[in-house]
């Protein structure tokens, strides 16, 4: 909720998010609720891809060179932390485009600018840390139906299966896995 705020998205925005794990769906849904005129995503994991299309991502690669904008897109985010993504999505941003990092960067990472190309173009980068005023209104939107949890949740286990789920959390595979007591 809190990144997608920061962005102040406006009616008509083209949408370009790295990574389709459960922060990259959210910020998919509320780009489309909020009039994006396309959204598109990037992430090397073919069935998060495949949620994303279910929920009817514009278009979705492995590669953002796989996508039809030669233009550029007008919000990129970040919602992986993986600096080639955030590179690669630095360099994709429009005229007067916003680059957005959400995803959880390590502290050590590091990236090049141009300020030359941010100066001319008009480029904001901005970042956003989620959890900043958003977890009510994030259960209000679930709560009244807007956005549904089970897109998100991929599998619930039995608390006796808690290092099974470590394990596969580790692996990429699903989404948010939630432990049941």
């Amino acid at each position: 909720m809190r990144g997608y705020d920061v962005l102040q998205s406006r009616l008509g925005a083209h949408v370009l998010i790295y990574g389709s794990g459960t922060m990259g769906l959210m910020m998919l849904e509320l780009a489309k609720r909020t009039g994006a005129a396309s959204v598109d995503m990037v992430d090397l994991n073919p069935a998060r891809l495949e949620t994303a299309r279910t929920l009817g991502v514009s278009g979705s690669a492995a590669n953002a060179d796989e996508l039809d904008r030669p233009q550029g897109w007008d919000l990129v985010i970040d919602a992986t932390g993986n600096a080639a993504a955030i590179q690669d999505g630095l360099e994709r941003v429009a005229k007067a485009g916003t680059f957005l990092q959400f995803g959880v960067a390590d502290y050590a990472t590091r990236v090049q600018i141009d300020p030359y190309r941010i100066y001319n173009q008009e480029i904001t980068i901005t970042g956003s840390m989620a959890v900043l005023h958003s977890y009510e209104r994030a259960a209000e939107l679930f709560a009244g139906g807007v956005l549904d949890p089970d897109v998100f949740i991929s599998d619930r286990v039995p608390l006796d299966q808690y290092p099974a789920a470590l394990d596969q959390f580790a692996s990429g595979v699903g989404r948010k896995i939630v432990v049941v007591p």
